[in-house]
């Protein structure tokens, strides 16, 4: 499938949503980022993604990595399309001028990533992994380290990884066993086995600089007792030259059900140099700004698995003919008529296009409050703090979990020809299933959603986005147009609220009450969160639609697909209510020698 980058609703999302340009203005640090200078990158990315990247995806996943003795190659075309990519200067595009970047807000590369992941997920993931451990480096490392790695990391010469899982331990981080020994000279010997690492190895870049957790000797147990170390692939010289390799092997590559052509690696680090970056004991602490960077950039590939499947089913539907509408032909000159005509067709449809247009607009919001948290101040920097924590768990899990769906929707469309790997749709079903598994599955995003975030601030973080929501209801509340939707959303609201409640009283008679409405409740904040995002859309459509405005097709397509939401998908909040109210105990129950086969 080709893709073609959705620049209309990007800039609809960016410039009438968010009205990024006066949210720029409000961080001194962001005032060059004007309309002009958004709409040249959007454009440059759009055609790197549709030109370079997009051919490359299906036959990257055709021939996946190459594995020899430690060394990976990438697939044909990967290394002269990564070269492009540092060449248009994407890798430097959010990181500091200090270090060669060009100091310009997250939110603009969470776009461009948007883009470079939906025409190629794992091109994306080479690059992407390379963000996080810059930005850990920038915000925990020594003047020492910046200098030594950050100029050569924001170039893309060099990239970056996070090494946390071990074979044992998966998301449980408090037990892992890799161990730091200081030496002499100020560093660390490492030395331990991680896996699941993406593009731990590869031929895209001269060097790899690794983020480690690791145990010091005496340290405290469980996760109080985790440091985090820099570990190069090759070290590096006093004159930033390259010199010997380092302890760093990597062992083997994974063969996957999707993500072919992303080297996913069994890293061993035998002895191998590191460098403490951040306190003894607080590694954990400094590598949630990795963790926080790679939660939003999963949640990306939730909206492009939905914008894939949405662009691959609109082309197919339109033009597959099967059966006649049951109101009568609707190509009377044909031998049958398309199947878009069909309601169950277009559910699919609408449903792909839903979660696509409104997962994009979540992403883009939370991306907006990240570039608060990067370099506001004040009252500003801790209140997107908050709205980062409540609404960063809601949207990794949410829209990986509803971009699965609209993948398998789009081989559904495509009836048989989805099943078969020549249209795409398989393969974006393949790619998209890691993405509720990785940087932490959706049962503990949801955990930590009910658990740490709402639970945990007794509240005050759903408070707050409760008051933005309650807001913009009481804003609008006599707009006899949007009353079709201010109603079931303040009702939503509500019940929001009282679910909370319900849950936080069961806990105090059953802590696992939490464990087991956790996920129902993640899918029921998701639906609410994205039905005030649909809301504001669907006004701003409205009000276009009302003055005239010359793309009147578009903005109706707004407000018929808000439409759509509310009435199709919203409702799907009244079974995980109904989930929730049943309690822990049906889970619970039945003995664990009873789980026999």
């Amino acid at each position: 499938m080709q893709y073609k980058a959705p620049l209309r609703d990007i800039q609809f999302v960016m410039h009438e949503l968010l009205d990024s340009e006066s949210h720029y203005k409000r961080l001194p640090k962001f005032q060059e980022a004007d309309r002009e200078l958004m709409d040249s990158l959007f454009e440059m990315a759009a055609s790197f993604a549709e030109n370079e990247l997009s051919p490359l995806n299906q036959s990257g996943d055709a021939e996946g990595c190459h594995f020899d003795n430690g060394k990976v190659t990438t697939p044909k075309g990967f290394k002269e399309a990564y070269q492009q990519y540092c060449e248009l200067g994407f890798p430097a595009l959010s990181a500091e001028e200090e270090f060669g970047g060009q100091n310009m807000p997250f939110s603009l590369s969470t776009v461009i990533n948007e883009m470079v992941g939906t025409a190629n997920w794992s091109f994306s993931m080479y690059p992407g992994l390379s963000h996080g451990a810059i930005q850990t480096i920038e915000h925990h490392g020594t003047d020492s380290q910046k200098e030594t790695y950050l100029e050569k990391m924001v170039t893309g010469e060099w990239s970056g990884t996070m090494c946390l899982t071990e074979a044992h331990a998966g998301s449980d981080l408090g037990i892992i066993r890799t161990k730091a020994q200081p030496n002499d000279d100020g560093s660390y010997s490492i030395t331990g086995q991680k896996i699941f690492i993406s593009a731990g190895e590869h031929d895209l870049a001269e060097n790899i600089i690794h983020i480690v957790l690791a145990r010091l000797p005496g340290a405290p147990a469980g996760t109080k007792g985790i440091s985090l170390f820099i570990v190069p692939k090759v070290m590096v010289n006093e004159d930033n030259s390259l010199g010997e390799n380092n302890n760093v092997v990597c062992g083997s590559i994974e063969h996957k059900m999707g993500i072919k052509a992303s080297a996913t690696c069994v890293m061993n680090f035998d002895g191998a140099t590191g460098y403490l970056i951040g306190p003894e004991n607080r590694g954990l602490q400094c590598m949630f700004t990795f963790m926080n960077v790679a939660r939003i950039g999963t949640a990306v590939q939730g909206l492009t698995a939905a914008e894939y499947a949405f662009q691959g089913s609109l082309t197919y539907a339109k033009d597959r003919l099967a059966m006649r509408s049951l109101s009568g032909a609707k190509a009377p000159d044909k031998v049958a008529d398309p199947i878009i005509v069909h309601p169950a067709v277009r559910n699919m449809l609408l449903t792909e296009k839903a979660f696509a247009e409104g997962g994009r607009a979540l992403v883009y919001y939370l991306s907006h409050f990240a570039d608060t948290v990067a370099k506001g101040e004040g009252d500003d920097l801790k209140f997107a703090d908050q709205m980062l924590s409540l609404l960063t768990p809601i949207a990794k899990a949410f829209l990986t979990e509803t971009g699965l769906e609209a993948a398998n929707h789009g081989v559904q469309v495509y009836g048989g020809h989805g099943f078969i790997s020549e249209w795409g749709m398989e393969q974006n079903v393949r790619d998209t299933r890691i993405a509720c598994l990785y940087e932490g599955t959706t049962e503990i995003q949801a955990l930590d959603l009910l658990g740490r975030k709402v639970l945990g601030s007794q509240g005050k973080l759903l408070a707050n986005f409760s008051n933005i929501i309650q807001k913009f209801c009481e804003e609008n509340k006599d707009n006899d147009e949007m009353g079709q939707f201010i109603r079931p959303l303040a009702k939503h609201l509500k019940e929001w609220g009282d679910l909370t409640a319900r849950i936080g009283m069961q806990a105090t008679e059953n802590p696992d009450a939490v464990g087991g409405a956790a996920v129902d409740y993640m899918y029921f904040s998701g639906y609410v969160t994205l039905a005030y995002l649909w809301a504001r859309m669907a006004l701003i459509a409205q009000t276009e639609i009302k003055n005239g405005n010359s793309e009147h097709a578009f903005y109706d397509a707004k407000v018929k697909t808000a439409q759509f939401y509310f009435a199709k998908l919203l409702p799907r909040t009244t079974t995980h209510v109904k989930r929730i109210n049943t309690g822990v105990e049906p889970y619970m129950s039945m003995n664990v020698d009873q789980f026999a086969f």
